[in-house]
């Protein structure tokens, strides 16, 4: 992550976490069975700066079909907005 990345407004840059998904009766999703769902795991890595109740570091589920990715320097980032987070762990 860059030191210097700073979002603005409302923006959101996350990681996202591979999850393994087991479902009630036991059976363990794969990744490609896991990115069919529409919310996916991730952990905050910049706020914006009007971002006033996710904070770095804090662990989110997010609606993925509106986030985007951008590479900054070779590094692949997921941005989201605040409105985007359904659920801080």
């Amino acid at each position: 992550m860059h030191k210097n990345l700073k979002p603005i407004g409302k923006y959101i840059v996350v990681k996202n976490i591979d999850e393994e998904i087991k479902t009630e009766s036991g059976l363990i999703l794969s990744g490609e069975d896991a990115n069919q769902l529409r919310y996916k795991r991730a952990v905050v890595q910049k706020s914006g700066t009007d971002v006033l109740v996710i904070n770095e570091g804090d662990e989110i589920y997010y609606d993925k079909g509106r986030s985007f990715t951008m590479i900054i320097n070779d590094i692949q980032c997921t941005v989201i907005t605040e409105n985007d987070v359904v659920v801080v762990l």
